[in-house]
């Protein structure tokens, strides 16, 4: 009788759940898309994100996290086991921070709107990356403990993997295979496997809880100082938000910015109080420039030669006039005035095609810094958004003494002539300082006129000092502007009188300012 082999019987091999999440708040597709969108368009969330992945695991996932919780209505927070244990910074971090009545006051104002929740949460990245770079959140020696975890975490997940690969392979099963001494080599090279995927556990379990003891003793008045940030920011993010919207609203394609470049712009104005102020001037100025336009400069002479429907009551054919005076017609002119429907005069004006490029010279001598500077930059933006709507180039020039001082600034594009944020920004928070000279810049305006061989160009010059130029040179542009037909227009911040020497002979205009406000632009963009 033969004698049969004996068989040994499988059993079912121990395979570690490895954690795969590394963020500790739940969200849904709309969260994360929210995120992604301005995650891929904002530099400077890239920069950091990359600056803290640098230092510690998982700051990217402490970023969105941020941005979740300020944002979502309600938090919910993963359970411990379904996260990675090199996220236990992250952990302590939000823990401290989310029920904090610091961190409250912060949400009631980004609740729901994903600008002011971006630009708070990568405010607060900003402060946490310092915080980790200074080693005053954990040393040297933690943030190596961190990634050991992280390291542990990694190789547990091969072993995981390698195993259950092992036990799925067709033929791999000990009962799939009929030689006894080769079932037996399968089992213990499984055991084996098992027994080091077991060991490899125990250890990350160790040591993320010695780690976690570890952040229970972090110094707490560090998170004090988190919160007291977030109390700040508070009362930053509304204005931070709205400025980014009215400076940013020429900018980016058909005139809208994108989500990254609206957050980013957001957060440069929350963290450079300069620029946010500035951002403000711009838009008072914008708006009273355009509204001064309006009444003053864009009803030139113009003739009749159509008729179109629209709601301008000042050319109302005169029988839409007649409605007016019937009691059934009335209610339905006022339909159609409202939806821009009633016929009215179509006017053909002088749009003075052609007109060249407009030339802001902007003094940044160490005289102008402050409030004349901010002033004077707002002026010169606005100017910008005039040469926009002109459909004219527009180039600023900022200049003191020396070569190394003068610079260009072509800041709207040639084809649509829309302003580039990234151009506009570095003009903003450019100030080297020194004495004044008007040659140079001057040179370099002309010489843009002559680039591109257009006439009736603007050079306007905005200074709050003086500067001697040689006959030579002063002959030599009296020539150019003969040539070239172009108008230097001065406005001098100030200082003295408009009967100032040098001002007076290359200027077809002197406009003297003696208080720095909204007011006082009122003849400066009448006359541009």
């Amino acid at each position: 009788m033969a004698r049969k082999s004996k068989i040994i019987k499988p059993r079912r091999f121990y395979v570690p759940a490895v954690a795969t999440e590394s963020s500790w708040l739940e969200s849904d597709s709309y969260d994360r898309r929210a995120w992604s969108d301005i995650s891929a368009d904002a530099k400077t969330l890239t920069e950091l994100r990359e600056s803290g992945e640098r230092l510690v695991p998982h700051f990217a996932a402490l970023l969105q996290d941020l941005f979740f919780a300020l944002f979502k209505y309600n938090v919910v927070w993963r359970k411990p086991d379904t996260v990675r244990a090199s996220a236990a910074l992250n952990r302590a971090i939000l823990r401290s921070l989310l029920p904090s009545a610091a961190f409250g006051a912060l949400k009631n104002r980004t609740l729901l709107e994903e600008d002011k929740a971006a630009i708070a949460a990568m405010v607060l990245g900003e402060e946490l990356l310092e915080m980790v770079r200074t080693e005053r959140l954990i040393n040297r020696r933690e943030m190596l403990d961190l990634w050991d975890l992280q390291h542990q975490e990694q190789d547990l997940e091969e072993r995981a993997a390698a195993l259950k690969t092992a036990d799925e392979m067709p033929g791999a099963k000990p009962s799939e295979v009929s030689d006894a001494a080769m079932q037996q080599k399968l089992e213990q090279l499984k055991e084996a496997a098992e027994r080091a995927a077991r060991v490899s556990q125990a250890r990350l379990n160790q040591k993320a809880r010695a780690f976690d003891d570890t952040l229970d003793r972090l110094e707490r008045a560090e998170f004090k100082r988190l919160q007291m940030a977030s109390v700040k920011l508070a009362d930053e993010v509304d204005r931070a938000a709205q400025d980014s919207h009215d400076f940013g609203l020429e900018f980016g394609q058909a005139g809208r910015l994108s989500a990254g470049e609206r957050i980013e712009l957001g957060r440069r104005l929350a963290r450079n109080k300069k620029i946010a102020e500035l951002a403000r001037l711009v838009g008072r100025f914008k708006r009273d420039a355009r509204a001064l336009r309006r009444k003053t400069v864009e009803r030139g002479e113009a003739e009749v030669y159509d008729i179109e429907r629209g709601s301008e009551l000042g050319r109302l054919i005169p029988a839409e006039l007649l409605a007016l005076h019937h009691p059934g017609l009335y209610r339905d002119f006022k339909r159609r005035l409202l939806e821009g429907a009633v016929l009215q005069y179509q006017l053909r004006q002088d749009e003075q095609k052609g007109k060249g490029p407009m030339v802001a010279c902007l003094d940044v001598s160490s005289s102008m810094e402050g409030e004349k500077e901010l002033w004077a930059k707002a002026v010169t933006l606005t100017l910008m958004d005039i040469a926009r709507r002109q459909r004219r180039l527009f180039r600023a020039v900022l200049f003191s003494s020396g070569e190394n001082s003068l610079r260009i600034f072509d800041l709207n594009r040639q084809r649509h002539y829309q302003p580039e944020l990234a151009k506009v920004m570095e003009m903003a928070e450019y100030f080297p300082g020194g004495g004044t000279d008007f040659e140079a810049p001057l040179d370099a305006a002309v010489a843009l006129l002559e680039q591109k061989q257009l006439k009736r160009g603007d050079i306007v010059m905005i200074t709050d000092g003086e500067s001697r130029v040689s006959p030579e040179w002063l002959e030599r542009l009296r020539e150019r502007k003969r040539e070239l037909q172009f108008s230097i227009y001065s406005v001098l911040i100030d200082v003295g009188s408009s009967e100032l020497s040098t001002l007076a002979q290359v200027s077809d205009r002197v406009t003297s300012i003696k208080k720095l406000s909204a007011e006082s632009t009122r003849e400066i963009f009448l006359t541009i």
